[in-house]
């Protein structure tokens, strides 16, 4: 009986598939890892800041909003920022509206 070369294949590896297999998504993986630290974890540290910059709004802050509106912080809720913008000039925004804390004037 002759055997053939595919024959002999098949037989001599019926595990081999699940390390060609991990090889297979490898290139994947290495794409993923990239991006998670690239994009992802830098994304995720500048969300945590900035929800700890939220939080620890006290009066007095000078603030800068996303509509580009500054102002000084005079009244903190649960949930809206009294912001004075001018001399008897009052706002209540989101405290989420908040983008950043401005830097005072030198």
């Amino acid at each position: 009986m002759i055997i053939g070369a595919n024959s002999i294949l098949a037989m001599s590896s019926p595990g081999g598939e699940g390390q060609g297999g991990f090889l297979l998504f490898l290139p994947y993986i290495l794409i993923f890892l990239v991006f998670y630290f690239l994009l992802i974890a830098p994304a995720r540290k500048k969300q945590k800041r900035h929800t700890e910059m939220i939080e620890n709004l006290k009066n007095g802050d000078r603030v800068i909003t996303n509509g580009g509106i500054h102002g000084t912080v005079v009244g903190v809720a649960d949930g809206l920022i009294q912001l004075r913008i001018a001399d008897k000039v009052k706002i209540e925004i989101s405290k989420n509206a908040v983008a950043a804390l401005a830097e005072a004037p030198e």
